[in-house]
């Protein structure tokens, strides 16, 4: 005996063993969570009837599970930082493609923020924000204690910003990767996409914490579905190692076209030992033209030769 899966088909909660209807057959097969028993002893006695069903159950119940977490991962991710707030351009995926103001808490791309700043009646500022003016911190205590101000309001940039200046030693702060991740799991609680990647890392190479890989690809998947590149190319790896080199292909895909040059470095060595097609390659090729073309400025060409990401303004 087996009972139907549509509640409005039968809403009387049933026993599949001896058939008795009512409220209090509320015991459910542990495993498929689809039959109803009334007690214990019926669902030990029904166990080797319902057992090939119970299998079938939980097989189609963890595909479609599947289904939809592929369909979710693979999804195309919003862009990471989105438009520069002064420029409203797309702001570069790279680190050294845009900064966060400690005294607004705006990112903003590089171009903007090596621009020159000009006053109200139009002389030259140096060392302002372009974004609120706010003249920039002028020591390392000054910059950390702005942004520590960020951090107070719960401005989860600036939290996973902090964390990285303890995992690099950087404004006169110990190099401390255990507050690191704490910092990152604190930005990681309000969505911060960077932080996860932050933290996916930190359990994939066991920096602070025991190696880890189930969690290191849980959170470089909730970073890649978040918009992070450089997680996104991870799991093209892992997928490699696993010898699923169409979901790689599918990663790498989405990670060039949002400017992850390392990936259209590794489609092209899947397409130079033949397991990419030329065709792939190709897409691959157009679609990372297609992000520089979007990124590209005057003001962001003359900002690369100033790269310094540990600059307090």
């Amino acid at each position: 005996m087996s009972i139907s899966t549509d509640k409005s088909a039968n809403s009387i909660p049933t026993c599949v063993n001896c058939g008795k209807e009512g409220s209090d057959v509320t015991n459910t097969c542990n495993k498929c969570k689809m039959v109803m028993y009334c007690n214990a002893a019926c669902k030990k006695k029904h166990r080797h009837k319902h057992k090939q069903e119970c299998e079938e159950h939980v097989r189609l119940a963890a595909e479609q599970a599947t289904k939809l977490h592929d369909e979710k991962l693979f999804k195309q991710p919003p862009m990471l930082y989105g438009d520069c707030p002064i420029c409203f351009l797309r702001i570069p995926t790279l680190l050294s493609g845009s900064k966060y103001k400690t005294c607004c808490g705006k990112v903003i791309c590089s171009g903007c923020n090596f621009a020159p700043v000009y006053d109200h009646k139009g002389s030259m500022v140096d060392e302002t924000c372009p974004f609120c003016r706010a003249a920039a911190p002028r020591s390392d205590e000054e910059a950390i204690e702005r942004l520590n101000k960020r951090v107070n309001v719960g401005d989860a940039e600036g939290i996973s910003n902090l964390g990285f200046y303890y995992a690099h030693g950087v404004h006169s702060l110990p190099q401390d990767n255990t507050k690191a991740f704490e910092l990152w799991l604190k930005a990681a609680e309000f969505g911060h996409v960077t932080a996860y990647f932050n933290i996916g890392t930190i359990y994939d190479t066991g920096m602070c914490v025991e190696v880890d890989n189930k969690k290191a690809n849980h959170y470089y998947e909730l970073a890649a579905m978040g918009g992070d590149i450089k997680a996104r190319h991870n799991l093209g790896c892992s997928e490699v190692e696993e010898g699923n080199i169409d979901r790689a292909i599918k990663h790498w895909m989405i990670a060039v076209a949002s400017g992850e040059a390392t990936s259209l470095a590794a489609m092209q060595s899947l397409y130079s030992d033949g397991r990419a097609t030329k065709e792939e390659f190709t897409q691959a090729l157009r679609s990372y033209q297609e992000y520089l073309g979007e990124i590209k400025s005057s003001q962001r060409d003359e900002a690369a030769a100033y790269s310094d990401i540990y600059k307090y303004y």
